[in-house]
C-alpha cells in the first residue's frame, strides 16, 4: 500500500490488486459523509471506470439514506455475472429490486420533486450484489470508510428487465434464493429501508444536485437486500427470484 495515496485510489489500489487494507493512513480517513462521498467518485475514476448504476439503502423505513455509484466493468447484465471470490473469505449475497428510469436526470441546482422521479420509474428487475469490502478488519470497520469503499459493494448481478408496475409488492415480496440448488433464505423477506422506491429520489438528488453527476437511462439503481446478507463458500450458481419478476444468476468461480 502506497501510505501517499488519497483514499479513493488506495481503494481503487485493492480494488484492483484484489488485496485488503490493514490500516489506512490517518491522514486520509473521512472526517464527513462528503469526504466519504468525494473518495467513492475517485475510486470509480481511478479504476478508469464509469458509473454503471447505484446503490442505495436505509437502515430503517424512515432513517437516513445513503448510496455509491457503481463501476460499469461490475454490473452484470442478462445473468452474465462470473465473480471470482478469494478462497479465504466466504462470499456475501444480497437480493434486491433494482429499477431503471425512462429519462436522463441532468445535473441541477434545485432538488427534482418525488413524484418527477417517481412518475420517471421504466423498468424493475432483481438483482443479486455481491458484498466485499477494501478492508481487512471488515465488518467492524469505521462507517465512513464503508461508504467510501462503495458502501461494501464487490459486483452486481442483475437479471432481465420488465416494464415498471407499481402494483408489485415492494414491501413483503414473495421470493426464492438458492446456492447450487440448495436454499439461501427461509425468513420472512423484508427490505429495512420499507418500500425501495422511496430512495429513488434521494439518490437522484444527490447524484444530481449534490454531486453534479447524471442519472441515465441505461444505469440501475439497486435499493437494498430482502434477505439480510448470506455467506456462500466455494464455486457455484447462486439464482434469485423476487415479486414474480424474472430470475437472476450470478455466477461464484
Amino acid at each position: 500500500m502506497n501510505p501517499s495515496l488519497s483514499l479513493g485510489r488506495l481503494l481503487a489500489q485493492a480494488f484492483t490488486s484484489h488485496t485488503q487494507i490493514d490500516t489506512p493512513p490517518e491522514a486520509v480517513l473521512p472526517r464527513e459523509a462528503r469526504a466519504a462521498y468525494d473518495a467513492q467518485h475517485e475510486l470509480v475514476a481511478a479504476l478508469g471506470d464509469t458509473i454503471g448504476g447505484w446503490k442505495v439503502g436505509a437502515k430503517t423505513p424512515d432513517g437516513p439514506r445513503q448510496g455509491a455509484p457503481l463501476p460499469r466493468h461490475g454490473v452484470w447484465l442478462d445473468d452474465t455475472g462470473v465473480y471470482t471470490a478469494d478462497a479465504r473469505r466466504p462470499c456475501g449475497l444480497e437480493l434486491e429490486f433494482a429499477f431503471r428510469f425512462g429519462r436522463r436526470f441532468e445535473p441541477a441546482e434545485r432538488p427534482y420533486p418525488d413524484a418527477e422521479v417517481e412518475a420517471a420509474i421504466a423498468e424493475v428487475g432483481a438483482t443479486i450484489e455481491v458484498v466485499a469490502s477494501r478492508f481487512a478488519a471488515f465488518p467492524a470497520v469505521d462507517r465512513l470508510l464503508q461508504l467510501a469503499d462503495l458502501q461494501n459493494h464487490g459486483a452486481l448481478a442483475a437479471g432481465e428487465f420488465v416494464p415498471y408496475r407499481a402494483d408489485l409488492p415492494f414491501v413483503s415480496p414473495a421470493l426464492s434464493f438458492t446456492f447450487n440448488g440448495q436454499p439461501l433464505f427461509q425468513g420472512v423477506p423484508a427490505n429495512p429501508a420499507g418500500d425501495p422506491r422511496r430512495l429513488l429520489s434521494w439518490l437522484v438528488n444527490h447524484a444530481t444536485v449534490e454531486r453534479g453527476v447524471a442519472i441515465t437511462p441505461d444505469q440501475l439503481v439497486t435499493c437494498g437486500s430482502y434477505v439480510g446478507l448470506v455467506n456462500v463458500a466455494g464455486s457455484g450458481v447462486a439464482v434469485g427470484q423476487i415479486g414474480g419478476l424474472p430470475p437472476v444468476t450470478l455466477t461464484v468461480a
